[in-house]
């Protein structure tokens, strides 16, 4: 079915001339639906194209889960896991530098550490654990397992150990090409009795936008987003992103948008939850094309809509996130990434070309470089072309 013509939409217009988005029609954008919610999605589309071009990006990585011990409980979360459970686990550096190399053998760029937060604040296991590898936090090991990787395969890490204090973020900048934090929302009231995060002090948005303020005092290029579908208001999720936005515009250091659908999985809390719709998370994602503008990068997860993710594609986005030839996605592991052939013939029906990334923007190292710590500039000078992207030509096969 043909798209309307944007101009049937005053406010969609105006954003395309230069306006900004105000909170009110965003929040009625995110209740569009047929006709209407085309203009939305061609409008964000539009926009993407006059910052970006045809190119739409992802990271070759490796998934590296430094310890799935955590000492939080989300309500829908199947990667932490009690010390007692058989699938319990903290890596060995061994184990580290064997998956890393696994990478840089498929032409991998980046190491993606993900771990539990903060475990030895609540498991003797954890305490004992770091303590035979010669730390007392994890966060320390965090360091040394990321400075290991650079020096050992020349991978560039890219840490998402959770919430942290400005001395800890400074302490793993110089051996991390970028870091993150998903927001996932600002309500308070998600972690209330009854809430996914009721059981998770971690969650709470105050601290976690205090850990993205941190990155920004630091310069430190940022990854950040939303987590759609776990019981938030259409309110909460424009108040959301608002929030990472006042952000950015003080520090100009987030380097993307993760817009993250929830999945419902056995053996949780939230097992019987219901999933975003696919019309809600095109429109959350068009809303927020609009509302960071076209220089922005906003992705996707693919294997989290194995049968839809092209159609994204037409809302507004520009990046797929990190895809791995090597390792699963242990926090959605019932979620296999998509061949990158299949996500590249995606992205040509759509006239767009897929072209690889490092953990850290081409826009950060051409033009932002102070956003990059001057141990890894060198090791990313090596990697890239001149327009800051992968430079090996055939990193879509």
């Amino acid at each position: 079915m043909p798209t309307p013509p944007i101009e049937r939409d005053e406010s969609l217009q105006a954003i395309l001339n230069g306006g900004a988005l105000k909170r009110e029609d965003a929040i009625r954008f995110l209740s569009y639906s047929d006709d209407s919610a085309r203009l939305l999605w061609s409008a964000a589309a539009k926009l993407r194209t006059s910052g970006k071009g045809r190119v739409v990006s992802y990271s070759r990585k490796v998934f590296i889960p430094l310890t799935n011990l955590c000492r939080d409980y989300c309500g829908y979360c199947t990667f932490k896991k009690d010390p007692w459970e058989n699938d319990a686990l903290t890596m060995s550096p061994e184990q580290v530098i064997a998956v890393a190399e696994a990478g840089r053998k498929m032409r991998c760029t980046e190491a993606l550490f993900t771990l539990g937060e903060r475990p030895e604040q609540r498991y003797a296991e954890a305490r004992d654990a770091l303590r035979k590898l010669g730390f007392s936090t994890t966060l320390e090991y965090v360091r040394y397992a990321s400075e290991m990787v650079i020096k050992k395969t020349g991978l560039l890490p890219h840490a998402n150990p959770g919430t942290m204090t400005k001395k800890e973020m400074a302490s793993l900048r110089d051996v991390n090409a970028s870091m993150g934090l998903m927001l996932e929302n600002v309500s308070d009231r998600l972690c209330k009795k009854g809430g996914p995060h009721e059981y998770a002090p971690s969650k709470h948005p105050k601290l976690r936008l205090a850990t993205i303020k941190n990155a920004g005092e630091l310069k430190i290029a940022f990854t950040t987003g939303l987590l759609i579908g776990i019981g938030e208001t259409v309110d909460e999720i424009v108040d959301s992103l608002y929030a990472i936005k006042q952000l950015n515009d003080e520090y100009g250091h987030i380097q993307e948008i993760i817009i993250q659908n929830f999945r419902a999985k056995p053996d949780t809390p939230m097992k019987e939850h219901s999933e975003p719709s696919h019309e809600l998370m095109r429109n959350v994602v068009a809303v927020t094309r609009l509302l960071f503008g076209k220089e922005m990068n906003v992705q996707v997860p693919p294997n989290l809509t194995p049968s839809s993710y092209p159609d994204f594609l037409m809302c507004g986005i520009n990046d797929w996130g990190g895809i791995s030839p090597v390792t699963k996605d242990f926090v959605n592991p019932e979620a296999p990434w998509p061949e990158v052939q299949l996500v590249n013939g995606a992205c040509e029906q759509h006239g767009l070309k897929l072209k690889a990334r490092l953990p850290v923007y081409p826009e950060f190292i051409v033009a932002k470089n102070e956003f990059i710590p001057d141990p890894v500039k060198p090791l990313i000078q090596s990697m890239i072309d001149k327009d800051g992207y992968v430079s090996w030509s055939d990193m879509c096969n």
